[in-house]
């Protein structure tokens, strides 16, 4: 099924159409990412086979799980490079917010 590549591309289309700033969509992204990185650390780290395999067969390992699983060749490429210069700019936001913090 392609359930998880049309949940990323609605939920990108209502990040872009409400929030409308390249910053909210490089977060929403990393988030996006982050969360079902952690979603892939549990189904590897939990001891019960039958939940690991349902969240294997229907949870991707992240972004470039889904870039890799739909498309192939030169595109895949094309994405997953996409995929890494949105991940240098989020850490770029993170760094700029972590330097302008007065408090540590």
């Amino acid at each position: 099924m392609y359930i998880d590549l049309i949940v990323l591309v609605v939920l990108c289309i209502i990040v872009v159409m409400f929030f409308k700033r390249f910053s909210s969509f490089v977060f929403f992204i990393a988030i996006f990412d982050i969360f079902f990185r952690i979603l892939a650390f549990i189904k590897e780290n939990i001891p019960l086979q039958d939940v690991a395999a349902v969240m294997d067969k229907y949870l991707p390992t992240g972004i470039l799980g889904i870039i890799n699983h739909y498309t192939s060749g030169i595109f895949a490429t094309i994405l997953s490079w996409c995929y890494v210069v949105i991940m240098m700019i989020f850490l770029f936001y993170i760094t700029r917010i972590f330097i302008s913090k007065k408090k540590l």
